[in-house]
């Protein structure tokens, strides 16, 4: 695990609103030395949470994405295509429900009226009630699909070379563990 995170180039942080994505990814970025990408904040969101049009988003994705060495986290099935492609590795946060909503609403609570950092200015953190909806409907509604596009990922093609590693955590301590690992000496 140490040498598969520590090899690669450019990787995916993915999994539910309040997973613990942010927040990981941006520790990896300083422990792998890798540049750090927000779906939200450098993709999805100008200020005052007004979304950037679809094609602007998928730019700046793929001219992110051409980029040598980067950890972006954001799960944006929409953009898996651009992104998937790019990564070497994929970390796949799948805490339980209850984590997530816990994740969401403390996060809401620790940033009321104010953005966090990794957000445009003029976007202070919500939670809204569908935000904790699709919480709770994450693992019915988005892991079928997120399962499909990470199939052909996994299993490598002719066109693409090899497969590539999904490394699944389901807790917050795995997460921990995963830094300390990395920060431990070789």
């Amino acid at each position: 695990m140490k040498s598969t995170l520590a090899d690669a180039d450019r990787i995916l942080v993915i999994g539910c609103p309040g997973s613990g994505k942010s927040t990981l990814a941006k520790r990896l970025s300083r422990a792998l030395d890798l540049r750090y990408f927000s779906m939200d904040g450098d993709f999805y969101w100008l200020p005052g949470w007004r979304k950037r049009p679809r094609d602007e988003i998928d730019r700046l994705i793929a001219e992110a994405v051409a980029e040598e060495r980067w950890i972006m986290d954001g799960t944006g099935l929409n953009s898996f295509h651009i992104r998937l492609p790019r990564a070497d590795a994929v970390i796949w946060l799948r805490p339980s429900r209850y984590a997530c909503l816990h994740g969401a609403v403390s996060r809401a609570f620790r940033y009321f009226r104010r953005n966090r950092p990794e957000l445009p200015a003029g976007c202070p953190e919500r939670l809204s009630p569908d935000l904790l909806v699709y919480i709770w409907n994450f693992e019915r509604d988005a892991v079928p699909l997120i399962d499909s596009a990470l199939r052909d990922y996994v299993a490598g093609s002719a066109d693409r070379g090899p497969g590539k590693p999904i490394l699944q955590l389901k807790s917050r301590r795995q997460m921990r563990e995963l830094l300390d690992l990395l920060r431990a000496p070789a």
